[in-house]
C-alpha cells in the first residue's frame, strides 16, 4: 500500500513539473471563478424561489380578496332588496295610516257639522288628528262643570270614538295667562281640572273605553294666540281632543 501512496505522489510530482506554472495558475483562476459563478447562480437561484414564494402568497391573498368581495357584493345586494321591500313596506303602512286620519277627520267633521266655527275645529297636524273645543262651548269661566251643549258636542264626538278602532286619545286642557282665583289653586289645576271632566264624560257617561283615553292640563304655555287681546286670550282657553293612530306595526317595521 505504501508502496503504491509513493508511487502516486510521485506522479503527482513528475505531472506538476510537465505542467507550465502559467497554465496551472491560469486553471486555478478559472476554477475560482466557476465556484464564484456557481455561488452566485445558486444565490439568485434562492433569491428566485424565494420571490416565487412570495408572488404565489400574493395571488393567494388577492384570491381571498376576491372572494370576500364577492362574497360581500352578494350580501350588500341582497340587503338592497331588503331595504327596498322594507322601505316599500313603510311607505304603504304610513299611507295607510295617512288615509285612516283623513277618513277619521271627515268622519268628525261631518258629526259635528252643527257646531259653529268659533266653537270648535278640526284639523290634522303631525299625523294626529285635533278636535279643539274653546271654552265658550264646554266650561263658564273658571269652571270645570262641562255646559249641556259641550256635552251634547262630546255626545257626538263619543259615537265615532266608540267605532274607530286603535285610536288613543288625549285631552289637554289649555288656558290664557290670566291668572285665576277661586275654586283652583293656579291655571295648571284649572287645566287639568277641565281634561278630566271631559275624561269622565267620554268614559263613564258615553263608553269610550277608558284604556285610550289620557287626560293632561297644559296650563297657559301652549297658546295659539297672542294673550294680549281679549279675542287671543278665548282662543287659548281651549281644550283639544288629540287623536292619534295605532303605530305599534310601524315601530316594529322600523326596528326590523
Amino acid at each position: 500500500m505504501k508502496k503504491y501512496i509513493v508511487l502516486l505522489s510521485g506522479l503527482v510530482i513528475i505531472f506538476a513539473g510537465c505542467v507550465p506554472k502559467r497554465k496551472l495558475i491560469s486553471a486555478q483562476t478559472h476554477l475560482h471563478e466557476l465556484q464564484s459563478d456557481s455561488s452566485a447562480t445558486h444565490s439568485k437561484l434562492s433569491n428566485c424561489n424565494s420571490q416565487v414564494a412570495l408572488l404565489e402568497k400574493d395571488k393567494a391573498d388577492l384570491q381571498n380578496s376576491v372572494n370576500d368581495l364577492s362574497a360581500s357584493y352578494q350580501s350588500t345586494t341582497m340587503t338592497v332588496a331588503e331595504q327596498a321591500k322594507r322601505l316599500k313596506n313603510l311607505e304603504s303602512l304610513i299611507q295607510q295610516q295617512r288615509d285612516v286620519m283623513n277618513n277619521l277627520k271627515k268622519t268628525i267633521a261631518d258629526a259635528l257639522i252643527n257646531f259653529k266655527p268659533d266653537e270648535l275645529s278640526v284639523y290634522l297636524k303631525d299625523g294626529k288628528l285635533y278636535v279643539s273645543l274653546q271654552e265658550k262651548l264646554l266650561f263658564a269661566s273658571g269652571s270645570a262643570v262641562v255646559d249641556p251643549k259641550g256635552k251634547e258636542a262630546l255626545k257626538t264626538l263619543a259615537a265615532v270614538l266608540i267605532n274607530t278602532p286603535n285610536i288613543t286619545v288625549d285631552v289637554e286642557g289649555h288656558t290664557d295667562t290670566v291668572p285665576i282665583t277661586g275654586r283652583y289653586e293656579d291655571n295648571w289645576a284649572l287645566s287639568v281640572a277641565r281634561a278630566t271632566s271631559i275624561v269622565r264624560i267620554l268614559t263613564n257617561d258615553y263608553g269610550v273605553n277608558p284604556h285610550t283615553v289620557i287626560a293632561s292640563g297644559r296650563s297657559k304655555y301652549y297658546p295659539v294666540a297672542e294673550n294680549t287681546t281679549p279675542d287671543g286670550r278665548a282662543k287659548n282657553r281651549r281644550t283639544e281632543i288629540i287623536l292619534s293612530p295605532d303605530l305599534t306595526d310601524l315601530f316594529k317595521l322600523l326596528n326590523q
